[in-house]
């Protein structure tokens, strides 16, 4: 074979084991001193330090116009840091991005990214110089830090930046290097500069006293953090573990439904994440109660998610399986690594102040002590200014008579007794500087000068002035950018433990199966109260808001509404709004605006539709009609087909009824056998109750358990009447009175009117003690009213009546 190697060339064998270890060793150092790890002091690593130095030196502040991020990725590449520009791109994004840090250091124009998308491309963003920013650059031209040679020499890059705030314990950190790894948490500047103010006064501070001011992470998206023991540990040693969770509240999402908004979510966790962890527990069965998940994000109003729930399903239960099925929960382990003088090191919560103070009270002495030095500069030209002025015609005769600028500049020396720096001052000033006004101006700025000299002075003769100008000036930048605490702390007392697998798949997200009463009152409000004895006793209902319908039930039941519109809603028991023991009144809600009535249509029924009693419901034209109990599985269904025009003035259970009863307009009562009404299907028109004279309908229906203990109240007035200006006349009387006639006739009258009535606008059948209300909502004492005859004439009323219920 021919050798193609030159002869000018030479091949030195190696041991390829110790070249790999001494190679992968270099790759190693490059990796965790130039890429992965930020720095103890100033908390960047080099591309960040890089783009932040670089745009405060394009002029990119925050009153200034943006420019193309691709510009300042161009800068930085081709100044300071000779990588790939997507990796400087990705590092500015992050930086700008409100969601991963708690104090951004970019002020992005465009799109930079959400938790679920990346950011457009460098070419259409635009990016300046936040103000946090500002104060990581704040000094930089004041010999506050060191600086070097950039990669080919030709510029300058600091070595770190002098960093007015501890930017670290802000703004957290994250990288992976060879062999190690840095993960740390964000954090509340308000809390971390008090934390940081009283290890400066109190140098023997444990971390104990330390977490007194900073008790937890201060994370960008807020949300929850459970259980503090992790935290505590990674203060102490700088390794440790938290659980975050979404901030979410129970909301009703329609009129019949309840649902978990979800507002705040775990850091670094976007909604798409979430819904697609939620379907996915859906379909494999190990979420329950889930209906539907809506994402409502924007702009705008931030996050916004909203989880509805399946009825009869316990909202907290759903919330607890969430946690432990979705990204709703999460764990963030801390994993404090930061370069401390080059060399990595794992820093509890003392530690990283600790590092930071050390930085700003040598960033603070090395400003002060350049200040000093070029005010002394200063003066000493001043001093030497104002010697001359005082012979200002033997300056000028100097200068003049002298053939070269050396031959004046050494003259002037030995006259005035000048410097060599003080006498080429003076030659290259403009003779209008040299009059008595100046001399006026230079004497007060050197005054000015000496107070200021003798104050630096001062400070960097005493340490403890140092740090309590280190101090003052942390504490100034906490009271014009820090801002409230987002994420809430709560310790493992607090906790609301998960429910375990086993127990989830036993017994469901349903709500305990506890028993429970319904009540609507005559008023319209509806609520749920653990048992009705103590509902209707001590009672904070109003006075007047008599109890219209009351289910005594379990909170796993379906209760059904019936509508004038002949249709009945299938609402879960758990999911009517409870309101304590007593039926507190604020607690309730308006049972129309619940079920989500619109226009005419009218509650006139509650029932408990896991039993097995039929009901039975009247129109206004006089139909009745009595339904099997043979409910379909659906949240809205007809229970009767009505006529055009037609509605349903009542609704009744037909349990036990012996009697119905009908009263109409024109004051024409029915009392009939219920016997004679037949049960029938859903899909059924009903029959004929009562026959109607022409221009009548019916208005009041009641099925009869008890004649014997059963009132009959009816209120007439004139239809010419205003509704509420005249409370007509009202009359009470036992359904006794009334004879009982066939069904389908036309019954027998109810009251007596007056030269002044013309019609009912009122009637009901009641106990032996009902409880009335007017039109204006004040109570109306039926009690008082004495029993009249069935065709007597009624007791003038002040006001219309509006309902009359139990007490």
């Amino acid at each position: 074979m021919t050798n193609n190697i030159p002869p000018s060339e030479k091949i030195v064998d190696i041991d390829l084991t110790l070249e790999m270890q001494e190679s992968f060793l270099e790759y190693s150092y490059s990796v965790i001193y130039s890429r992965a790890l930020p720095d103890a002091r100033d908390g960047l690593k080099p591309v960040h330090r890089r783009i932040i130095y670089q745009m405060g030196e394009m002029g990119l502040r925050p009153d200034k116009g943006h420019v193309k991020s691709a510009r300042v990725t161009g800068e930085v590449m081709g100044k300071l840091h000779p990588h790939g520009d997507s990796a400087i791109y990705d590092a500015m994004v992050r930086m700008a991005q409100d969601f991963s840090l708690r104090m951004p250091l970019i002020d992005g124009h465009g799109n930079f990214g959400s938790l679920d998308d990346g950011p457009a491309a460098a070419r259409y963003t635009e990016a300046r110089l936040s103000a946090a920013a500002m104060l990581m650059n704040e000094d930089l031209d004041e010999d506050v830090v060191d600086f070097k040679p950039n990669y080919d020499a030709q510029l300058t890059e600091p070595e770190v930046l002098p960093a007015a705030f501890p930017n670290l314990l802000v703004n957290g950190s994250a990288g992976i290097a060879v062999g190690m790894a840095t993960n740390m948490a964000p954090h509340n500047l308000r809390e971390t500069i008090a934390a940081a103010v009283h290890l400066l006064n109190n140098v023997d501070a444990s971390n104990i006293e330390l977490m007194k001011f900073v008790p937890g992470p201060d994370l960008p998206t807020g949300g929850i953090i459970v259980g503090l023991d992790g935290i505590k540990d990674a203060y102490e040693t700088g390794r440790g573990s938290f659980k975050t969770r979404a901030r979410v509240s129970v909301e009703s999402v329609s009129p019949r439904k309840l649902g978990l908004v979800v507002t705040e979510l775990p850091y670094l966790v976007g909604p798409e994440k979430v819904i697609e962890k939620i379907k996915e527990g859906v379909n494999n069965k190990k979420l329950q109660g889930i209906a539907a998940v809506t994402d409502l994000t924007d702009r705008t109003n931030g996050l916004k998610l909203v989880i509805e729930l399946k009825t009869g399903f316990d909202p907290e239960v759903v919330l607890d399986l969430l946690y432990r099925f979705t990204p709703m929960e999460d764990s963030f382990g801390i994993n404090n690594v930061a370069l401390v003088a080059g060399r990595p090191q794992t820093l509890g919560l003392r530690d990283l102040l600790g590092v930071f103070l050390a930085h700003r009270i040598l960033v603070t002495r090395r400003r002060s002590s350049n200040r000093l030095g070029k005010m002394q500069a200063r003066l000493h030209l001043l001093e030497g200014l104002l010697k001359a002025i005082l012979e200002i015609d033997e300056v000028i005769r100097i200068i003049r008579t002298s053939d070269e600028v050396d031959e004046a500049r050494t003259g002037l020396m030995t006259k005035f007794a000048l410097s060599e720096i003080q006498a080429e001052y003076i030659l290259e000033l403009k003779l209008r500087r040299l009059t008595k006004f100046s001399k006026i101006e230079l004497e007060t700025e050197a005054n000015s000068l000496s107070s200021e000299i003798a104050f630096l002075e001062k400070l960097l003769a005493n340490e403890a002035l140092l740090k309590a100008m280190v101090a003052e000036e942390l504490e100034a930048v906490a009271d014009k950018y820090g801002d409230a605490r987002r994420t809430q702390l709560i310790s493992e007392d607090g906790e609301v433990k998960a429910v375990s697998n086993a127990k989830a798949m036993a017994s469901g997200a349903e709500l305990a199966d506890t028993d429970c009463s319904i009540l609507l009152t005559s008023s319209g409000l509806l609520g749920r109260t653990p048992a009705y004895v103590a509902s209707v006793q001590g009672s904070k209902r109003k006075r007047h808001d008599g109890v219209a319908n009351h289910i005594e039930t379990s909170t796993r039941t379906d209760i059904g509404f019936v509508t004038s519109a002949g249709r009945m809603l299938r609402i879960h028991a758990g999911d009517i709004p409870p309101v304590g023991d007593t039926f507190d009144a604020a607690a309730a809600v308006t049972a129309s605006e619940f079920l989500g009535l619109k226009g005419s249509e009218k509650l006139i029924g509650v029932f408990d539709l896991s039993s097995s009693a039929e009901i039975a419901v009247a129109s206004a034209q006089g139909v009745i009609k009595r339904i099997v109990s043979d409910w379909p599985n659906k949240d809205d269904f007809e229970v009767i087909t009505l006529k055009e025009g037609d509605h349903l003035i009542g609704a009744e259970s037909a349990e036990n009824v012996i009697e119905y009863v009908l009263i109409t307009s024109d004051a024409q009562l029915l009392r009939f056998d219920a016997k004679g009404v037949r049960a029938t299907g859903r899909q059924a028109a009903g029959i004929a109750g009562i026959n109607l004279s022409d221009g009548a309908v019916v208005i009041a229906f009641g099925a009869v358990t008890n004649a014997a203990e059963t009132q009959v109240i009816t209120a007439a007035k004139s239809e010419s009447t205003l509704a509420g200006i005249d409370g007509g006349s009202l009359k009470r009387s036992m359904l006794s009175e009334f004879p009982a006639k066939g069904r389908a006739t036309g019954g027998v009258r109810a009251h007596k009117f007056t030269k002044n009535e013309d019609h009912l606008y009122f009637a009901t059948i009641a106990d032996l003690d009902p409880l009335g209300a007017s039109s204006d909502g004040k109570p109306i004492d039926l009690a008082a009213i004495e029993l009249a005859k069935r065709d007597a004439s009624g007791t003038a009323l002040v006001v219309a009546i509006a309902s009359a219920g139990k007490r």
